[in-house]
C-alpha cells in the first residue's frame, strides 16, 4: 500500500478491524467457557463485553464513510475501504451471537446438562480456528489462506448436525428435557452462524485483494 495520507488511514481501520477480531475471539472465548462451568456472572460479564466491539464498529464504520468522502478513494483503496467497513459489520454479529450463546446459559442456570457436551465445545474451537486464521489473512493479505479457511466451516456444519441429532433424541425420549435441549440447539445454530459469517469475511477478504466477488461454501 502506498505510503500516502490515505494509505496511512486505510492501515488504521484495518488496525482497527484486527483489534476487532482480536475482541471477538476474547468474547467467544469468555462466553464458552461460562457455558460450559454455568457460570452466570459470567455470562453477565460477556454482554457487557460486546459494547466494546459495538464501539469498534460504529468507528470503523463512522471512519470508512469520512474516508470515502474525503478522500475520494478509487481502485484497490475503494475496494478495501468498503471491505474493512463489511468486515466490521461480520464482526459485530459474531459479537452479538457470543452474547446469544451467554443469555441461553443464563437461561438453563445450574441445571444439570441434559447430555455431555461434546460437539458444542468442538464446533468452538472451529470457529476460534478460523477467527484466528482470518487475523492472520487480512494481517498479510493472504488470498490463499482466506480460500482455505472458508472451506473449513463444513466442518462446523457436520457438528451442528450431531448437536441436532444428538438433542432431539434425548428430547423424544424424556419431554421434560424440551425446554434445555432448545436452549443447547439454540446455541449450536449460534457457533453455526458464526462460521457463516467467518466465511462471508473471508470473501471480503479476497475482494480487498484482488476484486473478486466470490461465493464459497
Amino acid at each position: 500500500m502506498l505510503n500516502t495520507n490515505l494509505g496511512l488511514s486505510i492501515d488504521t481501520l484495518k488496525q482497527y478491524t484486527i483489534n476487532m477480531i482480536e475482541e471477538c475471539v476474547s468474547i467467544l472465548d469468555l462466553s464458552v467457557e461460562c457455558m460450559l462451568k454455568q457460570d452466570i456472572e459470567g455470562c453477565k460479564k460477556v454482554i457487557k463485553q460486546d459494547d466494546k466491539i459495538d464501539e469498534l464498529r460504529e468507528y470503523i464504520r463512522d471512519r470508512s464513510i469520512e474516508l470515502l468522502v474525503l478522500k475520494q478513494p478509487m481502485a484497490r483503496d475503494l475496494r478495501y475501504i468498503y471491505a474493512l467497513g463489511f468486515i466490521a459489520l461480520e464482526l459485530e454479529r459474531i459479537g452479538d451471537y457470543a452474547v446469544n450463546i451467554a443469555e441461553e446459559t443464563i437461561k438453563i442456570c445450574q441445571d444439570e446438562y441434559i447430555k455431555d457436551l461434546i460437539d458444542i465445545p468442538k464446533m468452538y474451537e472451529e470457529c476460534k480456528k478460523m477467527i484466528l486464521e482470518v487475523k492472520e489473512s487480512l494481517e498479510n493479505e493472504n488470498e490463499d489462506l482466506a480460500r482455505e479457511i472458508a472451506l473449513q466451516d463444513d466442518k462446523i456444519d457436520s457438528l451442528y448436525n450431531r448437536v441436532q441429532e444428538d438433542c432431539l433424541s434425548v428430547m423424544n425420549a424424556n419431554p421434560q428435557t424440551i425446554n434445555q435441549g432448545v436452549n443447547l440447539l439454540f446455541i449450536g445454530r449460534y457457533l453455526e452462524r458464526i462460521g457463516d459469517h467467518i466465511t462471508n469475511i473471508c470473501e471480503m477478504i479476497i475482494f480487498a485483494i484482488n476484486g473478486e466477488i466470490t461465493e464459497i461454501g
